[in-house]
């Protein structure tokens, strides 16, 4: 059995950030019918991730790194991600 996506995400993060803070927040409900929407429920999310790795980093990068830590999940196992990421302070 596999485990949900959204903790997937979580233990994801976790691992290659350490961060101070962590949300991942399931928005599919809201999409539900729209395009992307597979009907399985784990199809949008939003991850607000604050973290030191993300010091003196472009939000461009950041983008990229947390891309980089999901591998697969963001465009081909999830329709649409919203990344919200910062060092702590900010």
């Amino acid at each position: 059995m596999s485990i949900p996506v959204a903790q997937e995400i979580e233990t994801l993060l976790r691992a290659a950030f350490a961060p101070t803070q962590l949300d991942v927040i399931n928005d599919s409900a809201k999409h539900h019918g729209h395009s992307g929407d597979d009907g399985s429920g784990e199809s949008h999310f939003t991850v607000v991730i604050e973290s030191a790795a993300f010091a003196g980093v472009s939000r461009l990068q950041r983008q990229r790194m947390v891309n980089a830590a999901l591998g697969d999940i963001p465009g081909q196992r999830v329709h649409a991600m919203a990344i919200r990421a910062s060092a702590p302070g900010e």
